[in-house]
């Protein structure tokens, strides 16, 4: 469903190919003197696939929404720093927030953080009427949806005149379809770009912030005990795991923080395999002789189980015994992710803010570890309202420090985003989500 509405929707600002927050359906932005206001231009003239004009009105509805506690969404973690949203005239969108954020705008550039028409909220999945480039013509979850050009989208016309996306939800049946000329687009890794004949297929290689990695619940014996922990941590061989699983410049070493190195707050920090630092921390927690752990995945992704495998012979280096349990694709996010102690787990690159409210502050509906620490969430408050760049830098370091130390996600690597790209078509830079949907582009 991601796919679709980042087709038929839009959002105020957008983060560029070269990493810098850019313009979209705002044109300019600017805070007040302590950054608890923040007052956005709303481009003018912008049409919704329905005819109706956008206003800053349509913008106040839309993200004052997800302050209203009746409606369940992950993004509250992120943009509930928010006190309300009004707009003084058709132009002009005014943010309050709770608190001085000197990078809010960075915020709203969340997938999530989409434009929808004002009174239009209980239709939005069901019409696509959105200000994007292409309208919904079908939708079919378990079948085809079909999206069609908007004439009249306010950056030109698409161009392609239709879309067909088509949900697959396991990974070798999506590389099979893509090798056969059957789907447009393939999100591969290095390893599997051999497979792909060049005269065909076009490869976009890209470093990104995208991760997966190892979840363990902090909440649930034995992963409760921060040693316990660290000890299914450090006998990483990082390294190892992306020449193994990734492929040659498949990705790059990350340190179990999720702000990666191409953000402007990243922590550069080291993080060696060190076996018998495993097996003391062990010993320490009350298991001199070992420990068995079960993790549960499923092939919703095509590097998942190779991670598994290769993960499970560096543990057993320190006698970690770790028993792979392969679920259904169907189902994982649902009963298995969030469930079960020991997990795996991917997520798009995001900005550092927002991945660590998301994703691990007390409470967050996306906080898959359970990580519960008021003083990591304090460090959090401290650097949104921090104006100073260097002491955001500062604080955003220590929340990521605290991360390697005791937290209870083990990150491997950021990936690279490679994709595959069937040369008879032109595919222009839409941003793909981490999901298998994938496309048909039907006027070849």
């Amino acid at each position: 469903m991601s796919d679709v509405l980042a087709r038929a929707y839009e959002g105020l600002v957008y983060i560029d190919a070269n990493g810098m927050l850019a313009p979209r359906l705002a044109t300019e932005w600017y805070a007040n003197d302590d950054a608890t206001v923040w007052t956005f231009k709303i481009r003018e003239g912008v049409p919704f696939h329905n005819g109706h004009i956008l206003t800053a009105r349509d913008v106040a509805y839309s993200f004052n929404r997800v302050l209203d506690p009746a409606i369940d969404t992950p993004v509250r973690a992120v943009l509930g720093i928010m006190k309300q949203v009004t707009a003084p005239d058709d132009t002009t969108a005014v943010f309050e927030l709770n608190a001085p954020h000197a990078d809010f705008p960075l915020l709203l550039a969340d997938y999530r953080a989409l434009v929808i028409e004002e009174g239009s909220a209980d239709t939005i999945e069901q019409t696509g009427n959105g200000t994007g480039p292409f309208r919904l013509d079908t939708l079919d979850i378990e079948g085809v949806t079909v999206m069609t050009a908007f004439d009249d989208y306010w950056m030109g016309r698409p161009g392609h005149a239709r879309v067909e996306i088509y949900p697959i939800p396991d990974a070798i049946a999506v590389r099979q379809a893509a090798l056969a000329g059957q789907i447009d687009t393939y999100s591969a890794t290095t390893a599997e770009i051999p497979l792909f004949d060049p005269r065909q297929f076009e490869v976009r290689n890209i470093r990104t912030g995208g991760w997966e990695g190892f979840v363990m619940r902090t909440d649930t014996p034995p992963f409760d005990n921060v040693k316990v922990r660290r000890a299914l941590r450090v006998v990483a061989d990082r390294q190892e795991m992306i020449d193994l699983v990734l492929g040659p410049d498949g990705g790059t070493i990350a340190c179990d923080s999720p702000v990666w190195p191409g953000d402007q707050y990243y922590l550069e920090m080291d993080c060696p395999q060190d076996i018998e630092l495993a097996r003391q921390l062990l010993a320490e927690a009350g298991y001199p002789d070992g420990i068995t752990v079960d993790l549960y995945f499923s092939n919703l992704s095509q590097t998942w189980a190779t991670l598994a495998q290769v993960y499970q012979q560096q543990a057993a280096q320190a006698g970690i015994t770790v028993n792979l349990n392969m679920t259904s694709a169907d189902g994982y996010w649902s009963d298995v992710w969030m469930v079960e102690a020991f997990t795996m787990t991917s997520w798009g690159e995001r900005p550092a803010d927002q991945i660590l409210n998301e994703g691990w502050r007390s409470g967050a509906d996306w906080n898959e570890t359970y990580w519960n620490r008021p003083d990591f969430d304090d460090l959090l408050d401290r650097a949104r309202s921090a104006l100073d760049f260097d002491e955001r830098k500062e604080l955003f370091g220590q929340a990521q420090r605290m991360l390697w130390e005791e937290g209870g996600t083990l990150i491997p690597y950021f990936t690279n985003s490679v994709l595959i790209i069937n040369r008879a078509v032109n595919m222009p830079d839409f941003g793909y989500g981490n999901t298998l949907w994938h496309l048909v582009t039907v006027n070849r």
